[in-house]
This record gives C-alpha cells, structure tokens and sequence, in this order.
C-alpha cells in the first residue's frame, strides 16, 4: 500500500464537470490508501486556492475550464513552496494544450477514459516518483509537435551527445513512454538506480518533464 509520510494520498479534484468529478471521488474511493478533499472545485483559479488550503499530495487537473485554464492554474500551483505533483486530465483534443501543461509544470498526463486501476495507480507512481505518461499518447503526442520540419535537430543531437551511453538507453525508452518499472525491467536495474539515470538525463539535456526528454529523442533520430 502506497501512502505519504503522513497517512493516506490526498488528492484533490479540479475539473468543470459535476460528473466528471463525482466519477473520480467514485473511483478513488475505493483505494483504501486514498483520501479525495471535500473541496473539490470547477475551475482553475478556485483550484490554485484549494491547493493552497488543502494541502493535497495529488492535484488531478482538467485542462479546459473556464476562467483561470488547468494550465495557468498548473503554472500557478507548480511555482508554490513544495507544490503538489499534478496530472493532467484530457480528451486530448488539443496536443498543444497538452505540451503547454506539461512545460508549466505537471508531473504527467491521462486520458479521461483511463481504466480505474490505471489511474489509481497513476496516483500512488507519481508520489512515488515516477511521472506519468500514457506511452500511446506520448507516442502520438511527440509526432504531431515534430512534424512539421524545424532547426532543433542539430541542437538535440548535440545535447544527447552529452549523455553517458547508459544515459542515452534511458533517454530512448524515456521517449518510447515506458514508465520507470518498464525501464528497470529493460535494461536489467532497480527502479531507484533507473530514476537516479532520469534525473541525471533531465538535467542534462535541461529538460523540465519526461516529454521534453521523448521531444529531444525524436528530433535527434530525425533524418
């Protein structure tokens, strides 16, 4: 069972559909070692207050709201003293949202129609220290930001030249979306030894989240 120092994960919904957010609290409900906050607001700005207030562990934050975005909101909570680990939730209608989401400082995104035991599970591997990437997704995501041609090639080639050979392994599968469990099992390590190689990778290539890392893969294999 997966709980922070101080007892249960708290988590705190932030989504501007009633049912949505009645969903989660169903689903979460049901983790013996989760804890869903009474206060679970509709939009972004009432979130950043909520997350000031509540103390949450876990923040899962809708995209599209009105007024204050989960963006901006992101970027608001991220920029907090010992901010709360965030996932994004999305039907990924717009993959830009999803890229800016992630720059202003999200642990990781989900579908909306992730399966229960998957985002359970998401929340207990983030407070663990493993972000959050639906390898599909990711996948997807990275080929729509790079298709169009650009002058990034050359510059993620040069930083990928800087990693250690097992380094640049991790940095590959990073980018294939595997989870840091999927990575120890590839290249035969513990998963502390995999996080300490992404943490290194992370501040190596100046990357702020795994998808900028898989974004560097991509424009660095790219003929």
């Amino acid at each position: 069972m997966t709980t922070t120092e101080a007892g249960p994960i708290r988590v705190l919904l932030v989504d501007d559909d009633a049912l949505v957010r009645a969903g989660l609290r169903l689903i979460l409900r049901g983790a013996p070692d989760i804890e869903v906050l009474p206060d679970n607001p509709a939009d972004g700005a009432a979130g950043v207050a909520a997350a000031r207030t509540g103390r949450p562990d876990v923040i899962l934050m809708d995209i599209r709201m009105p007024g204050t975005d989960g963006i901006e909101a992101t970027k608001t909570i991220a920029d907090q003293t010992n901010p709360p680990y965030i996932i994004v939730l999305t039907t990924f209608d717009s993959d830009d949202l999803i890229v800016q989401a992630l720059r202003a400082g999200a642990s990781g995104f989900l579908l909306k129609d992730t399966p229960p035991e998957r985002l359970v599970d998401a929340i207990r591997s983030v407070v663990a220290g493993d972000p959050i990437l639906s390898p599909r997704v990711t996948r997807q995501l990275v080929e729509r930001i790079t298709a169009a041609p650009d002058d990034g090639r050359a510059a993620a080639r040069e930083l990928l030249a800087s990693l250690t050979d097992r380094e640049l392994e991790v940095a590959e599968l990073v980018g294939r979306g595997c989870s840091n469990a999927d990575i120890a099992r590839r290249l035969y390590m513990s998963v502390p030894t995999v996080k300490a190689h992404v943490s290194r990778v992370l501040t190596k290539l100046g990357a702020d989240n795994r998808v900028q890392v898989a974004i560097m893969v991509h424009d660095a294999r790219r003929d």
